[in-house]
């Protein structure tokens, strides 16, 4: 005798929620195990404090204040985009 098309879905179902249970628990015990591991290596390693080192003077050549020629130009540009983009 072959099995009824409920039966089918309901062995379906059954095989879904234990298959979803088992990757749940899977996941859980990652993530403990992960936890757990951050904590353990922070107490054994603690974080060492890095010196700050002063921040490198800019390059020669590169501009430390906007020229307004260039935002023009880019301006330009970008309404030139903007209107060829409508047609």
């Amino acid at each position: 005798m072959e099995p009824s098309v409920h039966e089918l879905l309901a062995e379906g179902v059954k095989l879904m929620a234990v298959g979803m249970t088992i990757v749940f628990g899977f996941l859980l015990l990652l993530v403990g195990i992960l936890l757990g591991m951050s904590r353990l290596i922070s107490r054994l390693a603690p974080e060492q404090a890095v010196p700050e080192r002063p921040a490198p003077p800019n390059p020669p050549g590169l501009a430390t204040e906007a020229d307004p020629r260039l935002a023009a130009a880019i301006t330009a540009a970008v309404s030139y985009y903007r209107r060829s983009r409508r047609s």
